[in-house]
């Protein structure tokens, strides 16, 4: 199978039930931008060693190539069915956030990103996925998607910040708390 198609030369791409659209579509919009986050859970998962993480992070890949699916289709197509997100899903990123948490010192600053790599990355992550999210939102304003997609990237974005703590914890590295005009 070839790769490229041409189809899209003149700046049209097809959604999963055959509609052209234009590239700069807000349903193409919402759906690039998870996948440029399943892409900077890709870079995450890495740079890290911790092999629990890594499992949760390659299940989060699976759940984001859902999402995108979901996104780019106009309708149920016929012959195959789209995998969808759960309220499960989203109860295991919850589970997840607690048992790290659990671990972590309390929050009592806003905190600056960085201190080391993989937690620079988990903070892009959660960068791109909050505009994930807004993306989605915005969708929704204009057609019809399962909410539960946006519950799923909110929680997601938490996720990636509570991951970003553990991973400075981990590393020993610092947590840099903001301090507004220093």
């Amino acid at each position: 199978m070839k790769i490229y198609t041409k189809g899209g030369d003149k700046g049209q791409t097809s959604l999963l039930g055959g509609t052209r659209v234009a590239k700069y579509d807000l349903r193409i919009e919402a759906y690039g931008t998870v996948d440029e986050l399943n892409s900077q859970t890709g870079l995450l998962k890495d740079n890290i060693s911790i092999s629990e993480v890594i499992e949760q992070l390659n299940k989060i890949q699976n759940n984001l190539f859902t999402i995108g699916s979901n996104l780019a289709l106009e309708k149920e197509p016929k012959g195959f069915t789209i995998p969808k997100i759960n309220e499960e899903m989203i109860a295991q990123l919850e589970t997840w956030m607690d048992k790290m948490d659990e671990q972590l010192p309390d929050l009592k600053n806003f905190v600056l990103p960085g201190g080391a790599i993989p937690v620079s990355h988990a903070h892009l992550c959660r960068v791109v996925c909050r505009r994930a999210e807004r993306r989605c939102v915005e969708l929704a304003d204009q057609a019809k998607i399962d909410e539960i997609l946006i519950k799923y990237l909110n929680r997601l974005s938490d996720y990636f910040f509570v991951l970003s703590r553990f991973l400075t914890q981990h590393l020993n590295a610092q947590e840099v708390a903001w301090k507004p005009n220093p």
